[in-house]
């Protein structure tokens, strides 16, 4: 199969917000596009992984989130995935039974049940983020450090103003994600 290129963005400018302001429709689409394609490939390997499980993409967000945040809470969780009860709930089940997560009644509120992932949920997971973490290392290794930068700002900006800086500090560690 022949790899399609597509024509360039046009020619690197410096980074001034007023220029960006002229990006073409065509430009664009071809960003939205090219963040499609992105995204499917990203996917991809941790879908066959996961499809040997019977799990699916939603699986996949609950065990990685889960990871970040031994002890969540499943409102904690729902916040983070912007996600209905009833498909949560769905996913975490069939998590729960399979024995990749654990749930435990909350220390303070005996109502809130704290999720973590068993050491069967951990080996999972491993596989499942280094196959993306590998796939992001090359693109990044190639783009260069100054393209990451920028793809790290263009994210940042898609992300809702209200949600923005909760997420970016959970991202960078600092505190929990918020919406």
């Amino acid at each position: 199969m022949t790899e399609r290129r597509f024509p360039p963005l046009g020619p690197p400018r410096p980074a001034r917000s007023d220029q960006l302001l002229y990006l073409t429709d065509e430009q664009l689409r071809q960003g939205i596009e090219l963040m499609f394609f992105a995204y499917r490939d990203f996917t991809a390997d941790p879908d066959r992984i996961l499809d040997a499980y019977g799990y699916g993409r939603a699986h996949h967000r609950a065990i990685h989130f889960i990871k970040r945040r031994p002890g969540v809470t499943v409102q904690g969780l729902l916040d983070t995935l912007r996600v209905t009860k009833q498909s949560l709930n769905r996913v975490l089940r069939q998590l729960i039974d399979d024995g990749m997560v654990e749930s435990r009644v909350g220390r303070e509120d005996r109502r809130q049940r704290n999720l973590s992932l068993s050491e069967k949920g951990a080996a999972l997971e491993a596989r499942l983020s280094e196959a993306q973490r590998a796939r992001v290392r090359r693109a990044y290794s190639e783009a260069g450090p100054d393209a990451v930068a920028g793809f790290r700002r263009v994210l940042e900006r898609m992300i809702d103003p209200e949600a923005r800086d909760g997420v970016i500090g959970f991202v960078d560690g600092r505190r929990r994600a918020q919406g």
